[in-house]
């Protein structure tokens, strides 16, 4: 149990480091600073982590994971959206 307890505070800490960034990029809207390489090699190694987590059955592999795949995935998503519409502007 003990152990269960630590892989979710630490999924949960691990997968909330970006949180800042993207609620940052959604209120500029600005992803200048945005390497769209980065995420993309991030959320492939997080999702290869969801299917691990999935195979093992380890929730706390599998949910911290998976959350992370969707709040990377939204700033990739945003970076397309906010990179055009910033070079419209110019």
């Amino acid at each position: 149990m003990f152990q269960t307890v630590i892989g979710i505070i630490a999924g949960v800490l691990t997968s909330a480091s970006m949180l800042p960034q993207f609620i940052k990029v959604l209120r500029k809207k600005d992803v200048e600073n945005l390497s769209p390489l980065m995420l993309v090699v991030l959320i492939s190694g997080v999702a290869l982590w969801t299917y691990y987590g999935i195979l093992k059955e380890e929730l706390p592999i599998i949910l911290s994971n998976g959350f992370s795949v969707l709040l990377n995935s939204g700033l990739l998503i945003c970076y397309f959206v906010f990179r055009k519409k910033g070079k419209s502007q110019k």
